[in-house]
């Protein structure tokens, strides 16, 4: 068993669609605004695993980067150490590798840039565009205002410059309880965005960093970090969701409250010939998906009660889950690209999504044969111990997948579902005294059922038609075909039949008091009695497969045995048997 990926192509490789980015960046290079250079960057919190919205900013980001020959930054914005970890950090960087992106250098930390992020806060304080606060986070927000009435300037605002320098340097020596004070912006307590309202730049945390250790006791925000950052790394377009729209004009001023030249000669840019130019800010609309919920603190909350198994649950939303659940780099990558990119806040059926990692799993996972709910079938006109190896391709539309060995024996497996004893108007499928055609093999005839005293079918006897494999028999007309496993070759597995997480399209609506009410109880089907071919599991067997009529699934890599293969069920078939 291998969790390797399949090898699915990618068709929007080389066919990107225009977008105002992309005709921004044209421009920009067009006028040699940053030297011809484009420089992008990917800055995720590692406060949580990566999910399918976050791949949008990423194939944007990388993509833009590759598109105009330039380099794509991997940088964790880590300023809050209450909430942030190491394996945050190593499962980002393990699903961005696995979309196919290579980021530019070495992993970034803003952590990293604590020093110069602590003497610029120091060049703010003596240009008194900083002061040094006392007023408790819930004083602080009783001064705000709100989006109706202005704020009120804190008692501190005025201290003295030496004052200020004095109290920062205190609060860095470790001298101040949490809350006790903070470091703030001098902007203007009446400015109509609340962001502009003299916010917070530092704040007192006595917590060790994942990165840092025991170095800090003081934490610049992210707000405050993540501008001066591109900055340092000479970031060229800042590309960032609409809930920054707000926000850019406190990116904007801390910049040009700053030094430039203090900035250039901490950049990557400071022993080069290019002009220092100031990163600029862009905003475009985020992803999001019906039936889906992608709010961190929901998806985090979910994790830890228990409501799912982890954040590579595969009903998750998290670029972790959807690998376990059998999604392929690929198919997430045409499916952001045929959203594309506006400001136009949209949610995006779900069914865009299925539509992508079908097409992909069409072209590229292999066919095998597997049973769900089994009913023995004996074959009376073969002998017992007798053992028939059919070949079958592996893909019916791509000969370079090569075939299959299929064993064929007297007791076979198939689903329950294929077999009515009064078959309702319509039905193709095996009836007492009726015929169908084995895939791939012969043509079978029902010739008597076997009942339990409770009537429920234990088996079928049947025979075969040994002049019909691989023909087509004139004057009979033989409509139902059907999937099966020999009994003595089959292997058990368990099938996880997954579905939507929620019944409702906007389960973080205001609609919706409680995401637990609007849970799908039927998201997680577990099958632990079927039968799969043996081909779907043997030495260096793909791990995403085609179970002909029932679905994409993909072998789960965690929970696999030798002794129990484990699959998750991917997506159906777009011509679900279910609704026959």
């Amino acid at each position: 068993m291998t969790d390797s990926d399949s090898d699915s192509k990618d068709p929007s490789a080389g066919s990107a669609a225009s977008n105002f980015i992309r005709n921004m960046i044209a421009q920009d290079l067009a006028s040699q605004k940053h030297g011809g250079r484009v420089h992008t960057r990917f800055p995720p919190e590692p406060n949580g695993y990566l999910h399918i919205g976050h791949a949008k900013s990423i194939c944007l980001n990388f993509g833009v980067a590759k598109e105009n020959g330039g380099h794509c930054n991997l940088r964790f914005d880590d300023t809050n150490p209450a909430k942030e970890s190491q394996e945050f950090v190593d499962a980002i960087k393990d699903n961005i590798a696995w979309l196919g992106f290579n980021w530019h250098g070495e992993v970034r930390y803003s952590s990293s840039y604590f020093d110069y992020l602590y003497d610029f806060a120091v060049q703010l304080i003596e240009k008194s565009q900083a002061f040094v606060c006392s007023l408790s986070p819930e004083e602080s927000r009783e001064h705000r205002g709100s989006l109706t009435e202005p704020g009120r300037n804190s008692p501190d605002r005025d201290r003295s410059v030496a004052e200020n320098l004095q109290l920062f340097a205190r609060m860095r020596g470790g001298e101040f309880a949490e809350g006790e004070y903070s470091l703030r912006a001098k902007i203007d307590m009446g400015s109509p965005n609340i962001n502009m309202r003299d916010p917070v730049l530092y704040r007192i945390r006595h917590i060790d960093h994942h990165q840092t250790g025991d170095k800090w006791c003081i934490y610049p925000t992210y707000d405050y970090t993540h501008c001066i950052s591109d900055a340092i790394e000479n970031i060229t377009h800042s590309l960032c969701t609409l809930e920054f729209e707000d926000h850019r004009p406190l990116y904007d001023w801390i910049l040009h409250k700053l030094d430039s030249g203090s900035l250039r000669s901490v950049s990557d840019l400071s022993d080069s010939n290019f002009d220092y130019v100031l990163p600029e800010q862009t905003e475009f609309a985020k992803l999001k998906l019906n039936f889906t919920m992608m709010g961190k603190r929901n998806l985090k909350e979910m994790v830890e009660s228990g409501v799912v198994n982890g954040w590579d649950d595969p009903r998750m939303p998290t670029l972790a889950g959807m690998r376990r659940r059998g999604f392929t780099p690929a198919s997430i990558k045409n499916f952001c690209e045929s959203v594309g990119v506006s400001r136009s806040e949209s949610v995006v059926d779900m069914s865009m999504l299925e539509h992508a990692i079908r097409e992909d799993l069409d072209s590229s996972a292999p066919r095998a044969m597997c049973v769900l709910n089994p009913l023995k079938l004996v074959l009376s006109n073969v002998d017992e111990g007798q053992a028939e190896h059919l070949e079958l391709a592996r893909h019916p539309k791509d000969e370079s997948m090569g075939r299959r060995t299929v064993p064929f024996s007297r007791e076979l497996l198939i689903d329950r579902s294929d077999f009515e004893a009064e078959p309702p108007p319509g039905f193709k499928r095996l009836i007492p005294g009726g015929e169908v055609r084995l895939r791939g093999a012969y043509i079978i005839r029902c010739d008597e059922v076997v009942e339990d005293s409770k009537g429920v079918v234990q088996q079928l006897n049947c025979t075969i038609d040994k002049d019909t494999l691989g023909k087509r028999p004139q004057g009979r007309k033989v409509k139902g075909v059907i999937h099966w496993v020999s009994a003595a070759h089959g292997v058990k597995a368990k099938l996880r039949l997954y579905d939507r997480l929620f019944n409702v399209q906007i389960p973080e609506g205001k609609d919706v008091q409680d995401y637990r009410q609007v849970l799908n109880p039927d998201s997680l089907i577990e099958l632990n009695e079927c039968m799969v071919e043996p081909s779907a599991v043997a030495e260096g067997a793909s791990p995403n497969y085609q179970f002909e009529r029932e679905g994409y699934f993909r072998l789960d890599a965690i929970d696999s045995t030798d002794e129990l293969p484990v699959f998750n069920r991917t997506i159906t078939l777009r011509d679900s048997w279910s609704s026959k």
